[in-house]
């Protein structure tokens, strides 16, 4: 449920100001105040701000105009330029909703009279939502003439499109003056509803008797705590015409949009805090619990290789590395040793061979030797086969001066 504060100025910035607290389900939430503008503001809190102007400085026309949006906007000064009497590059032309009937309510107030409001309102420190001509709080009854009578201005609507203020006039006067009173009988009810405090209704007696003459009824609503209140559940409800549209609306627009979400948004906002803060936890939990293996790790690789003192980078790597390394010790010995011994029986003998390099991988012994000629090559081979337990092959065989270098490979018989 939105709250408002809805405040009224007067006619001039020396005037009070009077304001109350209302809800949109037109409920009043406290009593009707009145003092400065700054007092007012410090009676904001967190609602929002609408703000009644004086009547009397708003025309309120009816226009039948189908566009809709900025064209509207453009289109309104031209569409009621012969029903104003001042330039159109004078005016500010807002628009309403449009009614059963398809009209479309507009609100026509000088740009210097809007700017001079929302000049006094900025100085107090308010940010209004709405700015709404005060007749605009006269709710509309079907097939009913309502009227708010004040002290020097009567507020008049007929329950439809027409809406008219009347200042220094009685309501006699001012129903007169609109041919209400004059206009043909048709034999449809004619019913006025008036709203006034107490001493105003003394003052029109006579007014109220000579009405009851000429219409079918007259009810007279007196408002003990004045008309403010009467005005702002109405405006608080969504009726009337903003002002704040066009060069005057865009900041409070966005702020219109984004409002009814404000809520909706901080309980979002707060949920991705949390949930950031959460996952900032568990990343910072798993980051020490990854520095503890580390350290652990690093420990028992030192007592495997005491000398050690690169970092590990690649944990993975290195324990493949040490799985390796601990096959090749566990096999070595059972194939290389062996190997070497038969390899040493078959070059016994023969001073002419030089074993020039000897390497083992993986259950192989590469032997690379310089022989005088193949057939003491060929003599190597067999030799080394003759134990039954190993092979040995010829891989490459290549010419250096008066000698041959030979690669041989040994490896266990069958494998």
């Amino acid at each position: 449920m939105a709250e408002y504060l809805v405040i009224r100025l007067g006619e001039s910035a020396g005037d009070a100001v009077s304001w109350i607290a209302v809800d949109d389900k037109g409920t009043r939430r406290g009593h009707a105040d009145s003092g400065t503008l700054a007092d007012a503001a410090g009676a904001i809190r967190d609602r929002e701000a609408i703000v009644l102007v004086p009547a009397t400085e708003v025309l309120t026309l009816s226009a039948d105009i189908p566009a809709k949006g900025s064209r509207l906007q453009a289109a309104l000064p031209y569409a009621l330029e012969d029903q104003v009497a001042d330039d159109v590059e004078d005016l500010h032309f807002a628009a309403g909703k449009r009614d059963p009937d398809g009209m479309l309510p507009v609100a026509v107030v000088r740009h210097d009279r809007l700017n001079e409001w929302l000049e006094r309102l900025s100085n107090a420190g308010i940010d209004p939502s709405r700015i709404v001509p005060e007749n605009h709080g006269l709710a509309r009854t079907p097939n009913t003439l309502s009227m708010l009578v004040g002290e020097d201005v009567i507020m008049v609507n007929d329950g439809a499109a027409t809406q008219f203020v009347l200042p220094g006039v009685t309501p006699v006067g001012a129903l007169t003056a609109t041919g209400f009173l004059n206009a043909p009988d048709d034999g449809t009810p004619r019913h006025l509803l008036v709203y006034c405090d107490d001493a105003v209704a003394g003052q029109h007696e006579k007014d109220w008797a000579l009405l009851r003459h000429e219409l079918s009824s007259v009810d007279v609503n007196l408002l003990p705590d004045g008309v403010l209140p009467r005005l702002a559940v109405t405006v608080a409800s969504g009726a009337g015409v903003n002002l704040l549209q066009g060069p005057y609306g865009v900041k409070t627009e966005l702020g219109g949009l984004f409002r009814p979400w404000r809520r909706a948004a901080m309980l979002l906002a707060g949920l991705v805090v949390v949930l950031f803060a959460v996952k900032g936890i568990d990343t910072y939990r798993l980051n020490a619990e990854i520095e503890d293996i580390r350290a652990q790790f690093s420990d028992t690789y030192l007592q495997i290789r005491p000398g050690a003192s690169a970092e590990i980078v690649d944990p993975v790597g290195t324990v493949n590395s040490l799985r390796r390394s601990q096959v090749a010790v566990a096999d070595g010995p059972q194939v290389f040793l062996p190997s070497l011994q038969q390899l040493a029986k078959a070059v016994d003998g023969k001073a002419s061979v030089k074993i020039e390099a000897i390497s083992y991988r993986a259950g192989i012994v590469d032997v690379r030797l310089l022989a005088p000629d193949i057939p003491t090559v060929d003599g190597i081979v067999q030799a080394v086969a003759a134990s039954g337990r190993f092979d040995a092959s010829l891989q490459s065989t290549d010419r250096v001066g008066e000698q041959v270098n030979v690669r041989l490979q040994i490896r266990e018989a069958g494998a």
